[in-house]
């Protein structure tokens, strides 16, 4: 039945689940409440009326699981990304046990230069939890990476609901109304972060600014 439901959520981003995927799915279902939270600085928060219209943050160094896919659509490149990620976390790497969930999962993409549109490859990224991150667990996957991210500072906005082309370009436009002009963070360069498993239908998400070095 778990299978079949998440058949159902991949055909929705119009990806097939391969039958290998039915281990992964029921060892993620296990471990759903244990969710370990990517760690960061909060270096300032912005908002009306008490709601938090956007915040910055600092993320440390820290050692990631990244893929990178080239679909036609971004929700295919993440859907697939995010299986061969999910078949490393839960037992196909060198110590051959389940590494455990981090949050959140960052898609990083990139804008055509007219900026009306996503480029085709998105890179998404799995942050390794506090417990792997001094010798990491070496994936079975070629495609699978292992990199040394160097630190991040971003300006964050939430947002919530499916995360299509058309979503994350609208948001993209809404946080940049919001922000006003400024030449301190990148143009071209985006990450979306995703919080939670794509049958919520109005899951937590967030787009996240880059600082310019």
């Amino acid at each position: 039945r778990l299978f079949a439901h998440w058949e159902a959520v991949a055909s929705t981003h119009r990806v097939s689940l391969p039958r290998d995927m039915a281990g992964p799915i029921a060892q993620m279902a296990r471990h759903s409440q244990a969710r370990e939270p990517v760690p960061y600085v909060s270096l300032s928060q912005h908002g009306k009326c008490d709601e938090a219209a956007y915040e910055e943050r600092q993320y440390p160094a820290g050692k990631w699981a990244c893929v990178t896919m080239g679909e036609p659509m971004y929700e295919q490149s993440i859907s697939m990304s995010f299986m061969k990620l999910m078949r490393y976390i839960c037992k196909e790497n060198s110590v051959g046990c389940h590494l455990g969930m981090t949050v959140p999962v960052l898609n990083e993409i990139h804008l055509t230069k007219e900026g009306t549109e996503l480029e085709r490859e998105v890179l998404t990224a799995y942050c390794l939890p506090g417990a792997f991150q001094q010798n990491p667990p070496v994936p079975m996957d070629p495609e699978i990476h292992i990199t040394e991210r160097a630190p991040l500072q971003v300006i964050t906005r939430v947002f919530y609901g499916m995360t299509t082309e058309e979503t994350i370009l609208r948001e993209i436009s809404l946080f940049w109304e919001l922000l006003g002009p400024t030449d301190t963070v990148l143009r071209e360069t985006y990450i979306v972060a995703s919080y939670e498993n794509p049958s919520i239908p109005q899951r937590r998400n967030e787009i996240w600014f880059i600082r310019r070095a």
